[in-house]
C-alpha cells in the first residue's frame, strides 16, 4: 500500500519500479539528513514543510512542489500536521527532469495526477495503459509549471550557525551583540556567504517565515506580531512589496 503509518520507514531505492508514490498524515516529523538514488517530488495537501539542503532552507506550503534531484542530501521538517505526499522518479528513465532543486507552482490538474500517483500501488506498470497516460500528463504539467525561488542561503560561519533555529530574526545591532561579532563583521559574512546584505537576507527570512506561519493557520495579526511588525498594515505592505500579492491573495492561490 502507498499509505504509510506514522514513523514507518520507507526506502524507494529498495523497490524496483521507475515511479513510486507514498502518502501519510505526519505531525512534528523530522526526516533527518538523507538522500536517495531516485528523484523526488515532494508536496502536501495541507500544512507546511521546511526543506534544508546545501546550507539553504526552503519553505513549502500547499500548492507548491519541490523537485529534489537524485543523491542530493536534504532534510524535511514538519511542525504541525501535514498531508504529506511524495512521488519518486527514476531519472535514468526520465532524463528531462532538472538536475537541481526546483520549487514549482502546482495547477489543479497537476495536483490531481500527483495525488493519483501518490496512492498508486508500488507494482503499478507506468509504461502501459491508463497509468502511462497519467504519468505523461504529470511530466507535461511539470515541464510547464511556473518556477519559484524560495531558497534562502544560510551563513556557515560558526558564530552564526544557530540562526536556523531562531523563531525571530533580530536586527543587525542585536545579532552583533548576541554573536559577539561587530556589525561590520556580520555584514561582511552575509555578503560573502549569502550574496545579500543582512537586511536583505532578514527580509527574505521574514517572508519565508510568514508563509510558514500562515500555512499553519496563524492569523495575519498573529504573524505580524510574531515577526515584530508594527501592525497588520505594515506586515501587509511588506508582504505585497516582496511578492506582488496581499497575504490573503497569495495563500488563497496556493491552497
Amino acid at each position: 500500500m502507498a499509505w504509510l503509518i506514522v514513523d514507518a520507514k520507507f526506502d524507494p531505492d529498495l523497490l524496483e519500479n521507475s515511479v513510486l508514490g507514498i502518502a501519510a498524515d505526519l505531525r512534528q516529523h523530522d526526516s533527518g539528513l538523507h538522500s536517495h538514488q531516485m528523484g523526488q517530488l515532494l508536496f502536501s495537501q495541507q500544512g507546511c514543510m521546511r526543506i534544508t539542503l546545501n546550507e539553504s532552507i526552503c519553505i513549502l506550503p500547499p500548492a507548491r512542489i519541490a523537485w529534489i534531484p537524485p543523491r542530493v542530501e536534504h532534510r524535511v521538517q514538519i511542525r504541525g500536521v501535514v498531508g504529506y505526499r511524495s512521488v519518486y522518479l527514476d531519472c535514468q528513465r526520465y532524463p528531462s527532469l532538472a538536475d537541481r532543486l526546483e520549487v514549482l507552482s502546482v495547477s489543479p490538474l497537476l495536483r490531481e495526477v500527483l495525488e493519483r500517483i501518490a496512492f498508486a500501488d508500488f507494482s503499478t506498470d507506468w509504461q502501459h495503459g491508463a497509468a502511462a497516460n497519467i504519468l505523461a500528463v504529470c511530466l507535461d504539467e511539470l515541464h510547464g509549471a511556473q518556477r519559484e525561488h524560495p531558497l534562502l542561503r544560510m551563513p556557515e560561519d560558526r558564530r552564526l550557525r544557530g540562526l536556523s533555529t531562531r523563531e525571530l530574526m533580530p536586527p543587525l545591532h542585536q545579532l552583533a551583540r548576541d554573536s559577539g561579532a561587530s556589525e561590520k563583521t556580520i555584514s561582511r559574512i552575509f555578503r560573502r556567504e549569502t550574496g545579500l546584505s543582512y537586511q536583505q537576507w532578514r527580509q527574505q527570512w521574514r517572508l519565508l517565515r510568514a508563509i510558514e506561519l500562515m500555512a499553519e493557520a496563524h492569523s495575519l495579526s498573529d504573524v505580524a506580531s510574531l515577526l515584530a511588525f508594527s501592525g497588520d498594515s505594515a506586515f501587509a505592505t511588506f508582504f505585497k512589496n516582496m511578492t506582488g500579492s496581499t497575504p490573503r491573495v497569495y495563500m488563497e492561490a496556493r491552497v
